[in-house]
């Protein structure tokens, strides 16, 4: 998320808060596509991490970017800590560890969305190669320690740092090693959310498997392909994961809501300041449990959506669905994960396809999945088969729905090439984090050093 919202329109129904998600639903003529990626900055000379501060460091980054671009800044506690497109179309934003993101504008087209990341990637060379700085996409921080890693003037991000620790053992490397690909895609009503949400959830152990980038932590190899996707299984597990009721034949709006209220929550924001609320669920905010606190103790739409924005499960709902499941990766990735999932959900011959492919998956099974998945990636068992070839059935449905969506560059190219190097991951066998492992022991010497040259932007 780029920046917490301040709309200070009171809640005072639960109706209210289901009626916001609600207000999602888009007739397809509308549908958009928003891409976000994140990779992690570092010096040239010697790899390390770059600091917030300093000539050379990520606000100077982000000043150089402002100017360029002419975006608004956004101001926390005085830190600039991100970037916004006037018109809202598009930020820029800083994960905890100084992870740079871009939250991409709402476009039609996988090939818009490549020449968004392409303008991104560009201008951000422009700025940081005479800074020193270069920035890596894998989906974890290979070589520094948790104690090595920057820490970004972030108010609720020293909510978060201070919560994280009391509700599971990897919250904190969750927030400051780890990068992630990430798209948002709409829905049409209740019904076609919740047939994306239950599709999504089931293949979203596919899309770690095939995206599996971070095999390596503290300068060495950590047994696993998608060290991300192990941390998020002992996060904070009251917000995150596979949440059952998903999987649920009637699952809906009042659902997702239901379970967001007895969450708890991380923060406020009044007067411009940050109110650490990590001792309340937003029920008891909404049943009055805040009026000695805050100055009206009682939510706004604002604290809502800021709420709904801290849950992290592997599908996120708000007004449009939330693909979580993907590890940070090269360039070709940042393009072949809205392609995956454009081609799995935007159209209705593929959706019903793969609806079908998944239909009988219990969530005890998926679930089991999503659990081996990060230390066996596509080799991954299955029932009677593996992931590898399901991977190549889901590809081979998200191909069509590429191909009916017809949707041509100048070149006269449908999206279906966006797709190529997953379908290599299915044709080599491996994937990239096991590749990195192989080289590592062979041609990199036992050394880390040669991912940021090999795997830098």
């Amino acid at each position: 998320m780029a920046r917490d919202t301040t709309d200070f329109s009171p809640v005072e129904s639960l109706d209210e808060v289901v009626a916001y998600l609600a207000a999602g639903n888009k007739p397809r003529d509308q549908w958009r596509i928003g891409t976000e990626h994140e990779k992690f900055p570092f010096y040239v000379d010697g790899h390390a991490p770059v600091p917030y501060g300093g000539k050379r460091g990520i606000r100077a980054l982000l000043e150089g970017m402002q100017e360029k671009l002419g975006w608004d800044p956004i101001i926390d506690a005085g830190h600039i800590i991100g970037l916004v497109e006037p018109t809202g179309q598009g930020a820029i934003s800083l994960e905890p560890g100084g992870q740079f993101e871009l939250s991409g504008a709402p476009v039609e087209t996988i090939h818009q969305t490549c020449r968004e990341g392409n303008a991104h990637l560009a201008q951000l060379r422009e700025i940081a190669e005479p800074l020193g700085i270069r920035f890596l996409g894998l989906g974890g921080s290979p070589k520094w320690t948790l104690a090595e890693t920057p820490k970004m003037p972030k108010s609720r991000y020293d909510i978060m740092t201070r919560y994280m620790p009391k509700v599971g053992a990897q919250g904190l490397d969750m927030m400051y090693r780890t990068c992630t690909i990430q798209v948002n895609l709409d829905f049409e009503s209740e019904a076609d959310m919740r047939r994306k949400m239950q599709v999504s959830l089931k293949l979203q152990p596919l899309a770690t498997a095939l995206f599996s980038n971070s095999p390596f932590t503290d300068g060495k190899p950590n047994g696993l392909q998608s060290w991300r996707g192990e941390i998020w299984r002992d996060t904070d597990n009251q917000r995150s994961g596979m949440p059952r009721f998903c999987f649920a034949p009637d699952f809906g709006f009042i659902d997702y809501v239901e379970w967001a209220l007895d969450v708890p929550m991380y923060f406020v924001i009044r007067d411009e300041r940050y109110h650490d609320m990590t001792h309340m669920t937003f029920r008891q905010f909404m049943n009055g449990a805040a009026r000695n606190e805050l100055p009206d103790g009682l939510p706004t739409i604002g604290d809502w959506a800021n709420h709904l924005s801290t849950l992290f499960p592997d599908v996120r709902l708000k007004r449009f669905l939330e693909m979580r499941g993907a590890d940070g990766g090269p360039w070709r990735r940042i393009c072949a994960l809205p392609a995956f999932w454009v081609g799995l959900l935007y159209d209705d011959e593929a959706l019903a396809a793969v609806e079908t492919l998944t239909s009988n998956w219990t969530y005890e099974e998926t679930l089991a999945l999503r659990d081996e998945v990060p230390r066996q990636g596509i080799d991954t068992a299955f029932r009677n088969t593996s992931l590898r070839e399901i991977g190549r059935e889901v590809l081979a449905i998200s191909h069509l729905g590429l191909k009916n969506r017809a949707r041509l560059n100048q070149e006269g190219y449908d999206e279906t090439s966006f797709l190529q190097t997953l379908e290599e991951v299915i044709s080599r066998g491996t994937t990239s984090a096991q590749e990195m492992v192989s080289a590592y022991h062979t041609r990199w010497g036992g050394s880390i050093e040669p991912a940021f040259l090999e795997y830098a932007y």
